[in-house]
């Protein structure tokens, strides 16, 4: 209610009594002053009135402004506001007990058996894993004086990777792509050449070479051929490395899927070894790179040769004049100065996995 404005209008002084005789007029005639007072003084209330009125009075002048009665012309509020007791209140934001649920108790007793075996098992399997990926000097630090063979060690880790292969395979599909970004969101690409970067000169002699064809026979094609027969797609994309750092970068090139379609493979394909030979290790020496690809991947349609950086021609730096670019795979399949695809019908070898990383590498 808006008493603020009341108590500003008219303060306690200005309240007017219950009875209150009625104020002259001078226009009235001095006959009718007789009249009105013999009628006042025949509805004049006793003394105990007297003191009731007086104490109505006072009732109206000390109660706080709001709680009394509207007098004439005051208009009367909107709306009340009805303020809840305080015992309402304190039971409102007290605790409720807890419910009570029945389960049976052979029920409870098959779930609490169950529970306890799973988790038997996921601690017996963690505490065997464990002891096989520790160090020998470890395990005798903690107590544990049983030796474990090498080839154990490198059997569990192998068995690790391989299941994080076949889950990501089982997990892979060509309609997934890969977020794309815009030219102001392009980050340096730092070079990270497999060895040490090569030398530029043998690009004049530079060939790609196809093998395993439905044809049965193999092709040499040039960057000149490949640049004028397929057509070029663009893609900002983001080239995550096994190391921990990614880069976006603008990529363009053919359609890995476009060179399957115009050079098919045999009929038996399900893989593609993508490799380098001009490809040398940190002392500059050669050093073939090769990766296993499936062939479901390659058809992936973010999936490039590329063969141009930032709108330039591919650096020697980043696998001039022609590299593979998987967006949905790790950096390390990636192969740069591509120079022969084979598709063969079982996984082929693949340079880090031979050296114990995983072989999917899939993101």
């Amino acid at each position: 209610m808006n008493t603020e404005g009341k108590q500003d209008a008219s303060g306690p002084e200005d309240l007017r009594p219950i009875h209150q005789e009625p104020e002259q007029k001078p226009s009235e005639s001095p006959g009718s002053h007789d009249e009105e007072r013999n009628a006042a003084s025949a509805s004049e209330p006793d003394e105990g009135g007297e003191v009731a009125d007086r104490r109505t009075e006072a009732e109206v002048v000390s109660s706080p402004p709001g709680e009394h009665e509207p007098a004439t012309g005051e208009s009367t509020p909107a709306f009340e506001v009805e303020k809840a007791p305080p015992e309402t209140l304190g039971r409102f934001f007290s605790e409720k007990p807890p419910s009570v649920i029945e389960v049976a108790p052979r029920i409870l007793r098959n779930q609490t058996r169950r529970d306890l075996l799973l988790f038997g098992v996921g601690a017996i399997a963690a505490l065997t894993g464990i002891g096989l990926i520790l160090p020998q000097e470890t395990l005798e630090r903690i107590g544990v004086h049983r030796r474990t063979a090498a080839g154990g060690k490198e059997w569990f880790l192998n068995r690790a990777l391989r299941i994080d292969d076949d889950v990501a395979e089982a997990l892979y599909s060509q309609n997934r792509m890969v977020p794309t970004y815009t030219k102001s969101q392009i980050t340096p690409l730092k070079n990270n050449y497999n060895g040490l970067t090569p030398d530029p000169s043998y690009i004049p002699e530079w060939n790609l070479t196809l093998d395993g064809l439905a044809s049965g026979v193999s092709i040499s094609l040039g960057i000149r051929s490949l640049l004028t027969r397929f057509s070029a797609h663009e893609q900002i994309t983001r080239l995550v490395c096994v190391e921990g750092w990614s880069a976006v970068a603008w990529w363009s090139g053919l359609r890995f899927d476009d060179l399957l379609q115009a050079y098919p493979p045999m009929s038996q394909a399900r893989w593609a070894r993508v490799e380098s030979s001009v490809n040398t290790d940190a002392s500059g020496n050669p050093d073939p790179y090769y990766v296993s690809l499936d062939l479901a991947t390659a058809r992936h349609p973010q999936t490039l040769l590329a063969t141009h950086f930032n709108g330039q021609p591919l650096p020697v730096e980043h696998g001039a004049p022609l590299r593979l670019l998987v967006p949905v795979k790790l950096g390390l399949k990636n192969v740069k100065a591509i120079t022969k695809i084979s598709y063969v019908a079982e996984e082929p070898k693949d340079y880090w996995a031979e050296r114990g990383y995983s072989r999917y590498d899939g993101i």
